[in-house]
């Protein structure tokens, strides 16, 4: 069973975050899911990304999400929704022995993070196709080049322009879309 770290969207560690935890618990997986916010949550993507800003987006959050790991051990792999996966991402491609990545919602250039994707280091990119945030802010062709550079890489598209589409919690919540890619990520983890 696979020991993974899942990083929460900017309306913070919300009750279907929790809920999706909870689903790769239930398969028999080991899910931490650190609170970036300190316990804070946000009615809006926006107000969410305001507190981000206050606190030092990017790069609070990306030493909250380090920190976060510094006790567990390296072989964890490394899960994010929509901000969270700046810290997956960073974490993945810099710690050492990272098992996986799972990236949702979002995805930001390899090169933000190291030269290249490391290249036996598996992921999957899912985001709805008209998605106005992963399609137009560029995080689909960042997904596009990232999973060209991995050996074991996926980029999975749903029908539908929610960004938040696996939250339960929130009315962007695509049951459809959420059992697809609950799947996709369980057939991942048993794999890898």
């Amino acid at each position: 069973m696979a020991e993974v770290v899942l990083f929460h969207h900017a309306q913070g560690l919300t009750t279907g975050v929790v809920a999706f935890a909870d689903a790769l618990r239930r398969a028999g997986h080991t899910v931490h899911t650190p609170d970036l916010f300190d316990g804070r949550t946000f009615a809006s993507i926006e107000e969410g990304m305001g507190y981000a800003t206050q606190l030092g987006f990017p790069g609070e959050v990306l030493k909250r999400g380090a920190a976060a790991v510094a006790d567990l051990p390296a072989g964890l792999v490394y899960a994010g929704f929509s901000l969270g996966v700046l810290p997956a991402q960073y974490l993945a491609q810099t710690r050492p022995g990272a098992r996986g990545a799972l990236l949702c919602y979002s995805c930001v250039p390899v090169t933000e993070f190291g030269p290249a994707w490391p290249a036996d280091l598996p992921v999957q990119v899912h985001g709805m196709d008209a998605d106005p945030f992963f399609v137009d802010e560029g995080d689909i062709d960042a997904a596009r080049d990232l999973v060209a550079q991995a050996k074991d890489g996926e980029l999975f598209l749903y029908p539908g322009d929610q960004h938040y589409f696996a939250d339960s919690s929130l009315p962007s919540y695509d049951p459809e879309a959420t059992a697809l890619l609950t799947e996709r990520v369980l057939d991942f983890l048993r794999q890898h």
